[in-house]
């Protein structure tokens, strides 16, 4: 009763939340917005990996994982994030808080798992201003702002087709609107300019997983996953206005929407190019575990017909992540910390995003704590990540950030047929 009840509670406060859809990164301009985390807590907090599968927890990266689950598992995730924007002239900060995901998985069978549950997929939420001065006209202000993003609903199936040999499909359906605009003002000119664009894109896409995991010993397990997320082919529905407004008091003077239909750019096409995963690890069941990761994604071939920019260059993008965990002693009964799972990690993206020839890349570590909740192989999860994202030579922006995860994972027996004496 009590665990339908905090379900129930999440379900309500996820309406809100996935509305906002925040982030409040520079760098959410590019591409479809600032992509989020797509695993649990306990993934983050090993710097991401998805290799790793067990029977109580969701692996929300790797379809194939359902197939391991012994209980039905509810599971949720939220964040804190603070960030810090340094460039060569400014420094600020700014705070966000998310529901990350929520998600239910449950065992149908021997070796026969399924999942669904909801997720942001991007965010769109930056505000930065550029000045110029022209001979002519004096300085010249610009300003943008955007905000919105992609969520995404998902359905997953996940079979042991063989020993210690599963595979996975997940089908998303990624849905939201994104809202960008821009201004400029002239010194002493009392009417400014602006250009304001509003998108709704939907659309599906499809994750398949197998992961092997072979005992090498009586001990230790080898654990190797390969997941490829198809090219998400989205479709994306434009209008956009342009116009006048008055730089006293703010109100719009003059508004003009263009005619997209004309210029083939009301119903555009999104194309989020295939990243390919492959994982290894090590460990001993319910001891330790250390694993590694390599993500590529071709974004070279990603584009942006509504706002195209000169100085802007999309290259392939990589990922690099070490992680593990260790529990002390998962038997204890003096001692419930010997209980705990702590975990470990770190990661180096690539991002594929090149400004003004300066590529944006994104380092992090991460580790937290998994609590033991009673009894029945639930558990509380509470995870930190320190990381760096661009640079603030060239006139562009230092992102620093600290971010707290708070991870609910929450198990119980289902489909038992009652016995009659």
């Amino acid at each position: 009763m009590i665990k339908n009840f905090i379900i129930a509670i999440l379900c309500v406060t996820s309406v809100s939340i996935y509305a906002q859809n925040n982030t409040a990164s520079p760098y959410s301009y590019f591409g479809v917005g600032d992509l989020r985390a797509t695993g649990t807590v306990e993934n983050q907090m090993m710097g991401g990996l998805s290799v790793y599968t067990d029977s109580i927890h969701i692996n929300l990266s790797n379809p194939a994982a359902y197939s391991k689950l012994g209980l039905t598992t509810y599971t949720a995730g939220l964040s804190r994030k603070e960030y810090r924007f340094e460039s060569n002239v400014a420094k600020e900060s700014a705070s966000i808080s998310n529901l990350d995901y929520l998600s239910l998985g449950f065992n149908l069978g021997k070796g026969f798992g399924v999942g669904f549950g909801i997720m942001p997929y991007s965010s769109v939420g930056y505000s930065f201003q550029s000045e110029r001065t022209s001979s002519s006209q004096g300085a010249i202000l610009e300003s943008f702002n955007g905000e919105g993003g992609l969520n995404r609903v998902y359905f997953s199936v996940g079979y042991e087709l063989l020993k210690n040999l599963s595979l996975g499909v997940t089908s998303n359906f990624n849905f939201g609107n994104q809202k960008t605009s821009s201004f400029q003002t002239i010194e002493d000119v009392q009417l400014g300019s602006f250009n304001r664009i509003e998108s709704r894109i939907k659309g599906f896409d499809f994750n398949f997983g197998a992961s092997f995991t072979p005992s090498l010993t009586e001990k230790h397990t080898l654990f190797t996953s390969i997941v490829v997320n198809t090219q998400a082919n989205l479709v994306s529905e434009n209008t956009r206005t342009i116009g006048s407004f008055s730089t006293v008091n703010g109100r719009d003077i003059e508004v003009l929407e263009v005619d997209l239909e004309a210029q083939g750019l009301a119903r555009t096409g999104v194309q989020i190019p295939t990243t390919a995963t492959l994982g290894v690890g090590y460990g001993i069941d319910k001891k330790w575990f250390l694993g590694a990761e390599y993500s590529f994604q071709g974004l070279s071939s990603f584009e942006n017909e509504l706002t195209p920019a000169s100085n802007l260059e999309y290259q392939n993008a990589e990922t690099f992540r070490l992680g593990g965990y260790y529990i002390p002693d998962y038997t204890s009964f003096t001692s419930y910390l010997k209980r705990a799972t702590y975990r470990a990690g770190a990661r180096v993206s690539k991002s594929g995003i090149v400004v003004d020839n300066k590529e944006i890349n994104d380092f992090g570590i991460t580790f937290g704590i998994g609590l033991p909740l009673g009894r029945n192989l639930s558990n509380i999860n509470l995870g930190f990540e320190l990381g760096k994202r661009g640079t603030k030579y060239g006139d562009l922006v230092e992102e620093s950030y600290f971010k707290v995860n708070l991870g609910l994972s929450l198990n119980d027996k289902w489909f038992i047929p009652r016995k009659i004496n």
